[in-house]
């Protein structure tokens, strides 16, 4: 693929993921935005650092300014209000939603009016939706809801073409908190998984890429999960 002479962002930047598509988006030739929350935390060469917060439309508003024109979107921040129902608080359920859901709408609010012919923006979901579990209520709904925001926004913003990206289990720094028990909690994932291995940053990256850049693909969930939702 080829992204020569196209304009990327990547709100989001403090995870594996954005760091892998802006390097992969900046090496096939995209100029690369890379916005969150911390930029001074980020540092890849040839990728443009911004500040945004999706809980704060105002910087939201500010960030589309800066850009100016742009050919795609992306958004892949989370924050995750994991636990018991019973032990949920409000606040910790709102950033959730802010991260995966409002914020989202919102940065689509602002960057339309500046995407260039044949312009794409790509969510994240997770397969959290389509698998939920114990004490990650929050999550599931969050990421169920990205799969149906993709597709109003893709009929809502047409042409503007829209699309969810459903990553599995991957391997892309977020799991080591885990310490010691990472390994065997990899291992365990990938008997179970109809792909037998979990995922790289590379695998969701590549195919985010080519998301965007197939231009009669919209308002759909590319899942990139191993087939982790079937096992």
């Amino acid at each position: 693929m080829s992204f020569e002479g196209k304009r990327l962002v990547v709100v989001g930047g403090g995870s594996g993921i954005a760091r892998r598509i802006a390097a992969d988006a900046h090496a096939a030739g995209a100029e690369v935005i890379l916005a969150g929350r911390n930029p001074a935390r980020i540092d890849s060469p040839g990728i443009h650092a911004a500040f945004a917060d999706l809980g704060d439309e105002s910087s939201l508003k500010a960030l589309a300014a800066e850009v100016g024109e742009l050919d795609y979107l992306i958004s892949l921040a989370g924050a995750p209000a994991n636990g018991p129902v019973t032990g949920l608080e409000r606040d910790a359920v709102t950033r959730a939603f802010d991260a995966k859901v409002i914020g989202p709408l919102l940065l689509a609010k602002h960057f339309a009016p500046r995407f260039r012919a044949g312009g794409a923006i790509a969510l994240f979901s997770g397969v959290a939706a389509w698998r939920p579990a114990p004490e990650r209520t929050v999550m599931a709904t969050t990421n169920g809801a990205v799969a149906f925001l993709a597709q109003a926004l893709a009929v809502d913003l047409a042409p503007i073409r829209v699309v969810a990206i459903s990553p599995g289990i991957v391997d892309s720094g977020a799991w080591d908190r885990l310490g010691a028990g990472k390994d065997d909690f990899f291992r365990r994932t990938a008997e179970t998984n109809p792909a037998r291995r979990v995922g790289a940053a590379a695998d969701v990256a590549a195919a985010t890429l080519q998301a965007l850049a197939n231009p009669f693909v919209t308002g759909t969930v590319l899942h990139v999960d191993g087939g982790g939702r079937l096992a």
